[in-house]
């Protein structure tokens, strides 16, 4: 590999290294429904425990949509651990907190108290400060993260199942910069995706399946969510709802939800831009993003439990949608009016 990461590999934390490298059979964990840094990050976690010589199960606790079939060994995730396994290490990826790994963490609590732990995030909401803890919010993905792990591993990218890892590993960053075009692209973010470019990683394929490749039921699901459009008077603060009756009119399910929140970002006056997802539980599933310079998302969603990053993050509202829209959206005028509003264009 040409592509030198050696000045970013210090990054990685001795104890995280002490603990993967030691490990011969890993519970490889990541967050309810799964987007692509997930699945990526924790496909990598088993791509680096195997090639050291042990073995992993990459697990999430809700099945993976279809959007991510094209994964190389998305079909070996399962909803929980092998209860007969002798596991002696859990490795929880891209969870901005420890609950955010679902149903799963519930069902096995024991399980997951008892072994020793390896948290790779890069939310900057994730309070966690255990010793093998590895908390980067200057990543913009964990799936960087990770491709950092397996350079201080010694882990090489050659043959097929360096592709794989590379593939896997890149789709998690085109997702979380969606194809590099969000701020939270670095110089790191950039040098890591051409060492996995150069490991054979096929960027323009994974860029069109994740971002420019929707079945047309999705697209109607969106064009539902678009024609409920809302905003204030002076347009800074936008919003849409996602109701339980759009997915059965368009035949669809919560993973095509994927996307719309990014669609509605991209209103040039909206400093904020809100998507409820009305869910059978009678919770709302709140998703922001906000303009640079402007309001932090994290503080809004972090007045619901919530967090992630500055310009992207959710929480999950313990009310009907109806309730928590009134809620949330009074909380983002409130820290709104603190803001200077932005010179006229």
């Amino acid at each position: 590999m040409t592509v030198d990461l050696g000045p970013f590999l210090p990054a990685v934390p001795d104890a995280v290294l002490e603990r993967v490298r030691g490990a011969r059979r890993v519970l490889a964990v990541g967050h309810e429904n799964p987007d692509a840094d997930t699945l990526g990050a924790t496909l990598g976690i088993v791509a680096i425990v195997e090639a050291l010589g042990g073995t992993a199960l990459p697990v999430c606790t809700d099945p993976v949509p279809p959007l991510y079939d094209f994964m190389p060994g998305i079909e070996r995730f399962r909803t929980d651990p092998d209860v007969t396994a002798d596991y002696d290490l859990l490795v929880i990826s891209d969870c901005g907190s420890l609950d955010r790994v679902g149903a799963v963490g519930v069902r096995h609590a024991e399980l997951f108290a008892r072994l020793p732990r390896v948290v790779l995030d890069h939310h900057a909401s994730n309070g966690s400060a255990a010793m093998a803890d590895w908390i980067d919010p200057a990543a913009a993905a964990t799936c960087e993260m990770v491709m950092l792990l397996a350079g201080r591993l010694g882990v090489g990218f050659d043959g097929p199942s360096g592709k794989d890892l590379a593939t896997v590993l890149m789709a998690g960053i085109v997702m979380d910069t969606a194809t590099f075009a969000h701020p939270n692209a670095t110089p790191r973010t950039l040098a890591v995706s051409a060492a996995l470019v150069e490991a054979g990683a096929p960027l323009s394929d994974i860029s069109r399946r994740l971002y420019r490749s929707k079945p047309a039921a999705q697209l109607r699901l969106f064009g539902r969510v678009l024609d409920r459009l809302e905003s204030t008077d002076d347009g800074r603060i936008l919003w849409s709802t996602l109701l339980d009756a759009d997915l059965e009119a368009t035949g669809t399910r919560p993973a095509h939800s994927e996307g719309i929140i990014d669609l509605l970002a991209q209103a040039d006056d909206a400093e904020v831009t809100i998507l409820f997802k009305e869910a059978p539980d009678s919770t709302t599933r709140v998703s922001v993003r906000t303009k640079p310079g402007g309001m932090d998302a994290t503080v809004l969603t972090g007045a619901f439990g919530g967090g992630g990053h500055a310009r992207a993050a959710g929480a999950t509202v313990d009310r009907p949608v109806a309730e928590a829209r009134v809620l949330v959206l009074a909380e983002a005028r409130r820290l709104a009016a603190d803001i200077p509003a932005p010179k006229a264009r």
